[in-house]
């Protein structure tokens, strides 16, 4: 009993053994040494008893063209031994008749480098009939069984890549939305991929992106599909890439044209149902150049400070009945559509009887349907030290202006503070800088102090003037003696 459980512990321990030792067998297989013009060469690489789960870029041949990738999988079962192998397949069209050189390389497959030591390839006329090519491994699932290399053809699109502004005019500060995306009808057939839309976007913004605006980004991290109408036609919308930018000065706005690239597979011309019937090729759109034209603001004396947009005030407040001196909250919030971190706060008239310290500021921006909305709070506690009605909108106020209208216009506050008790103005003056000279003007007779202040000045001033001739009187006689 105890040599029949090591025997089967030996051999489970063996086939573990054997079936690593055959795990992930790479073999890079190079195409032919001369080749016609209308051929093409091609670098297989093969893994045995495991998938291609990633692979690096395939390398450059002088004189010769990518054509795309395809990739095939096989299974063999002998004697009941179960094999599988996986390939892919880079294919390269040579441009021009000639001797080149596939110098030596190595690629990763799935996190691993494999070398190959290259060759010499012969480019020949044009021939009539194409060789025998690449094998499908199912091909000899059943037998020795050669087929010729399958035909990839191109099937017309029906897409298009496009950038898009929603205004062609205007304001310094107001806003415009541009977006980028892939366009595809519903009737089309042509197989579409994206292809490395982070790294694409990061080269088209260093480009596109105007040095003389802020951008607020809708951060897209997914592509979604959104079905529209155009002309007539319905398409599918592919948004890449959508901002609202607010130019800082005026002049003209140029969006360059974009190059995009997409997977455009080709699809065998007789389908097969082992191997495989597509192959990667790439094809890139071009959008159009779109332009805006920023206008300046008419002309106002705060024409530079003013924020842009559609606004409305929000106000709110903790009480409208306050005791002198007994302190509350007032919140100046402005909501709309525009720059929302532009917004600065409310200016402010100083009333004697009303003391305001410096708000916490909260800000919310809502990115969606193309627009830019949001809310700016400034939160304010004030005091009263006068009993009767105060009207805040004689002390707040907040101007912007409004580009729909092409006119400035002010926010004021509707709130009115009721305000009982005694006067504590003067309690409030001795608590606010004393010994200050500002705080003392209402208290000191200015022409008295300006008097006594010009007489002491000018008793300097004289006895400066009467040392300086004694020390020159003491210099000439020196002089004069020696």
């Amino acid at each position: 009993m105890f040599k029949t459980k090591v025997t089967l512990f030996l051999v489970s321990f063996l086939a573990i053994i054997s079936s690593s030792l055959m795990a992930q067998e790479v073999n890079i297989e190079l195409g032919p040494d001369e080749i016609g013009l209308n051929e093409t060469f091609s670098i297989k690489v093969t893994i045995s008893n495991d998938r291609i789960k990633s692979y690096d870029e395939f390398p450059d041949i002088l004189g010769f063209q990518k054509q795309g990738i395809s990739q095939s999988s096989s299974m063999n079962i002998i004697n009941g031994q179960v094999t599988s192998t996986n390939s892919v397949i880079q294919y390269y069209k040579p441009n021009r008749r000639g001797e080149f050189s596939l110098e030596p390389f190595s690629v990763k497959i799935n996190g691993s480098s494999y070398s190959s030591p290259g060759k010499k390839i012969t480019v020949l006329e044009p021939r009539t009939s194409q060789r025998p090519g690449v094998f499908d491994p199912f091909d000899d699932l059943f037998g020795s069984r050669t087929r010729e290399e399958p035909e990839f053809i191109e099937i017309e699109d029906d897409a298009f890549f496009a950038s898009s502004v929603d205004k062609s005019e205007v304001f310094v500060g107001e806003g415009f939305n541009v977006s980028l995306a892939f366009y595809m009808s519903e009737t089309n057939q042509a197989p579409f991929q994206f292809y490395e839309p982070g790294r694409q976007l990061d080269e088209i913004l260093k480009k596109m992106k105007p040095s003389n605006a802020w951008e607020e980004n809708f951060n897209i991290t997914n592509i979604q599909p959104e079905r529209i109408t155009l002309n007539g036609k319905n398409w599918i919308k592919y948004k890449v890439y959508e901002a609202t930018f607010f130019p800082f000065s005026d002049g003209e706005i140029v969006i360059p044209p974009i190059a995009w690239e997409m997977i455009k597979y080709r699809v065998a011309r007789n389908p097969t149902f082992f191997g495989s019937n597509r192959l990667e090729d790439f094809k890139t759109f071009y959008s159009s150049a779109k332009s805006v034209n920023v206008k300046p603001l008419p002309q106002h004396p705060l024409r530079n400070e003013v924020s842009v947009g559609v606004y409305q005030l929000r106000e709110n407040i903790s009480t409208f009945e306050v005791e002198t001196g007994e302190g509350f909250t007032y919140n100046f919030g402005i909501s709309g559509e525009g720059n929302i971190n532009s917004i600065s706060a409310p200016r402010t008239r100083q009333i004697q009887k009303l003391n305001t310290f410096d708000p916490n500021v909260r800000q919310q921006i809502n990115r969606g349907m193309g627009k830019i909305r949001g809310v700016k709070e400034f939160n304010y506690y004030l005091t009263i030290n006068e009993p009767g009605e105060v009207k805040l909108a004689d002390h707040f106020e907040w101007i912007y202006f409004n580009p729909v209208l092409a006119k400035y216009d002010t926010l004021k506050p509707n709130a009115v503070i009721r305000v009982t008790g005694e006067s504590k103005v003067n309690q409030a003056i001795s608590k606010q800088r004393l010994g200050g000279i500002y705080d003392l003007i209402e208290v000191e007779n200015n022409k008295l102090s300006y008097q006594r202040y010009k007489y002491y000045f000018s008793l300097f001033i004289n006895l400066l003037l009467v040392g300086s001739l004694v020390l020159l009187a003491i210099l000439i006689i020196r002089r004069g003696n020696g």
